[in-house]
């Protein structure tokens, strides 16, 4: 098993079967790559967050007040 390393990620396109990166990503040789292809005909939908339990719902009240003295909201 490979020991987890930092990543960085480069856009590059792909000509002739070879990928081309920007001319200034300067990588060392042999260096071992993970290349992710994005589908454009296939978008993702990215949902909200969502409780697992309805009921759970009671957790996350919030109860806001206004206050009298407004000069000094929040100030001490």
């Amino acid at each position: 098993m490979d020991t987890p390393t930092l990543t960085c990620e480069y856009e590059g396109i792909v000509e002739d079967g070879q990928i081309r990166l920007a001319p200034d990503v300067h990588l060392p040789e042999k260096t071992k790559v993970i290349v992710l292809v994005r589908d454009p005909s296939r978008p993702i939908r990215m949902g909200g967050p969502r409780l697992a339990h309805r009921e759970d719902a009671k957790y996350f009240i919030k109860e806001v007040r206004m206050l009298e003295d407004k000069d000094n909201a929040g100030v001490r």
